[in-house]
């Protein structure tokens, strides 16, 4: 039997027990109709899940007890994902497909050609909203740790976001001398630990956009010559580059 898997805001790490709070008093109780002495899992987004069996129920939440903690697999690969912000919801779809994917970072940012436009408490409600999101990604992903959600950004300052030592690639449906087979089987970059990748608007990026970003060292990159949806291509990527170098990869034990 599979047992609840439920998410922690409080840090696991050095604990014995948990409130879980009245978000999952419901759930719990009511929906999954668990009782005392009943076990699930519980993790905290930072790499810690253990085994847990449920003390109490209060008005508070639920107190759980911290059993035997689930060894983790080491990650092979961090990405960031730096995406424009699309029109509607289809923002939501792209977060949780990039948590369930292994995004370790979500940068959501506006461009040029931007139709959204979060500013001021909407971009904060937004952010937050994806943050939710990203729990429940992990929860059913069985992922140990959360895709952290970075407030948005304007297209210059995610720019500085990148690190010096991350493999920087931005996606760019006119590139035609690149793509994203060349760079990740250039021996030059073996071992990459980190890619940053950016990912345009529906109408995507411009010629101006391109090219700061390549001044600022991000490498042009194609994804070929299907013109992918806004909301399908960052799934497309992160698939590849797990395929191929994190978490479906031979190396991460997971090809064939």
């Amino acid at each position: 039997m599979t047992l609840p898997r439920i998410y922690s805001s409080e840090t696991l790490q050095n604990a014995t027990t948990c409130l879980l709070g009245t978000d999952n008093l419901r759930y719990l109780k009511t929906v999954l109709r668990l009782k005392s002495g009943d076990k699930i899992m519980v993790f905290d987004g930072f790499g810690h899940e253990f085994e847990a069996r449920i003390e109490s129920f209060s008005a508070s939440g639920v107190t759980v007890c911290l059993e035997s903690q689930i060894p983790q697999t080491d990650k092979k690969i961090c990405i960031t994902l730096a995406q424009a912000i699309p029109k509607a919801t289809k923002m939501d779809l792209i977060v949780k497909t990039a948590a369930e994917l292994g995004a370790d970072v979500i940068i959501p940012f506006t461009a040029a050609r931007s139709v959204s436009r979060p500013e001021g408490e909407k971009a904060s409600a937004k952010v937050a909203r994806w943050q939710k999101i990203v729990r429940e990604a992990a929860r059913c992903s069985r992922s140990s740790q959360l895709a952290a959600i970075e407030p948005v950004s304007s297209f210059a300052d995610m720019l500085f976001m990148a690190e010096p030592a991350a493999r920087k690639l931005i996606f760019w449906e006119e590139e035609d001398q690149q793509s994203i087979r060349d760079v990740l089987n250039d021996p030059e970059f073996a071992g990459t630990a980190h890619y940053f990748i950016i990912v345009g608007p529906e109408g995507g990026l411009s010629r101006d956009e391109v090219f700061s970003a390549k001044e600022s060292g991000f490498v042009s990159v194609s994804l070929g010559r299907q013109i992918l949806k806004v909301e399908t291509a960052a799934a497309a990527i992160l698939s590849i580059i797990q395929y191929e170098k994190g978490i479906f990869s031979k190396a991460a034990g997971g090809g064939k």
